[in-house]
C-alpha cells in the first residue's frame, strides 16, 4: 500500500455523498440468529440504504428469509430489500412470495434466477411452468408490483454465461424488464469493475451498477467460495493470508486493510455507493464504513446538543 493510500485512513475527507447496503442470510440456528440479530444492530445506525435478505430454492430455506425480512419490517427502521430466485417453483408459487412481500410492507426486491437444486455447477433448467430466468422473474413482479427491483451483475460474468457479451444482453433485458439497480458479484480487482462497467454502459445501459464487496473472514472460505461463482481471487491476496491460517487477530487486521484499500481505489475513482456482504458480521464492515466517514447519527445529535460546561452549571 503506498503511503498515499495510506494517508488517506488518517487525513481530512472531501464531504462526499456515501451510501451502503448490507447483505445477510437468514440464520439456520438459534446461535446463527444472535449473530445475525448482533450484526444488524451494530449495523443499522449507519443508515444504510437498504438490507437485503438472501434466498434459498428450498420451503424451509424461504420461510427463514421471510422471517428474518418480517423483523427486520417489524422492529427495525431499516428497508429491507428480499431476495427472490425462480429455482424449483412455479409462476404461481413465486407470485404469492410476491405479493405477501407487498403485503407485509416489503419495497424493494432482489430479483435473481438462482442456482440449480443440484447446486452451483450443475446445469440449470426452468422450473415447467416457471420464471425462465431472472428477467422473466423481474417482468413477473413489475406486473404484480410497483416495487423496486435490484438484480445482479458479473464483472468476470455469470459462470453460466457463454460470454461476457451474453451475461450483458441478460443484464440488458433484465433492465428493459424493469430493473433500476444492479449490485455485483463480489470481485477483488477494480479493474474488472471498470471495464465492466464500460461494457455496460457501451451497451446503453444507464441504471447504477453497484460494486458489491466481500471483507475476507476466512480466506480459505473465500477462496473456495469465489470458485463456486466464477470470481478469481489474484495471487496478491492469497500472498497476503499466506502464514495466517492459526492467526485469526491478523486475519482480521489483513482483511480490513485489503477491504478499505480496494473501496478506497473505488472512492477515488467516483464510486459513491458500495453493498457489503456482510457474511452476517459486522466488524470488519464497520471499520470499513468508519473509514468512509459514515458515523451513527445518535452521536453527532448528542454533541450538538451538549451544553458547555458553564450552561450546565
Amino acid at each position: 500500500m503506498s503511503a498515499a493510500r495510506n494517508s488517506r485512513f488518517v487525513g481530512p475527507r472531501m464531504p462526499r455523498r456515501i451510501g451502503v447496503s448490507f447483505e445477510f442470510f437468514p440464520p439456520k440456528t438459534e446461535e446463527m440468529e444472535t449473530a445475525l440479530w448482533e450484526a444488524i444492530t451494530r449495523l443499522a445506525p449507519l443508515k444504510p440504504n437498504f438490507v437485503s435478505v438472501t434466498y434459498g430454492a428450498g420451503g424451509s430455506t424461504r420461510e427463514r428469509t421471510h422471517a428474518t425480512v418480517k423483523r427486520i419490517l417489524t422492529e427495525t427502521m431499516l428497508t429491507p430489500a428480499a431476495h427472490l430466485t425462480c429455482v424449483g417453483a412455479t409462476c404461481a408459487d413465486v407470485d404469492a412470495v410476491i405479493s405477501a412481500y407487498a403485503e407485509a410492507g416489503v419495497r424493494h426486491i432482489v430479483a435473481l434466477r438462482g442456482d440449480p437444486p443440484a447446486g452451483a455447477g450443475a446445469q440449470y433448467a426452468p422450473h415447467p411452468g416457471g420464471y425462465c430466468n431472472a428477467a422473466d422473474l423481474v417482468a413477473g413482479i413489475k406486473r404484480i408490483t410497483d416495487m423496486e427491483v435490484s438484480v445482479s451483475a458479473y464483472p468476470e460474468k455469470h459462470p453460466d454465461s457463454p460470454s461476457v457479451t451474453a451475461d450483458i444482453d441478460m443484464l440488458k433485458a433484465k433492465v428493459d424488464a424493469g430493473a433500476s439497480r444492479a449490485i455485483t458479484q463480489f470481485f477483488f480487482e477494480n479493474s474488472l469493475y471498470f471495464r465492466y462497467l464500460d461494457r455496460v454502459r457501451a451497451a446503453g445501459i444507464d441504471i447504477p451498477v453497484v460494486p458489491g464487496i466481500l471483507p475476507v473472514q476466512n480466506f480459505k472460505t473465500t477462496r473456495a467460495f469465489a470458485a463456486r461463482c466464477g470470481a478469481s481471487v489474484p495471487d496478491w491476496l492469497a500472498d497476503r493470508f499466506d502464514g495466517l491460517d492459526d492467526d485469526p487477530a491478523t486475519r482480521k487486521l489483513i482483511a480490513a486493510a485489503v477491504a478499505a484499500e480496494q473501496v478506497f481505489d473505488l472512492l477515488d475513482r467516483g464510486v459513491t455507493d458500495f453493498h457489503f456482504y456482510t457474511m452476517n458480521r459486522a466488524d470488519l464492515v464497520y471499520a470499513i464504513c468508519h473509514l468512509l466517514g459514515l458515523r451513527p447519527e445518535r452521536r453527532a445529535h448528542q454533541d450538538a446538543h451538549r451544553q458547555p460546561e458553564k450552561e450546565r452549571a
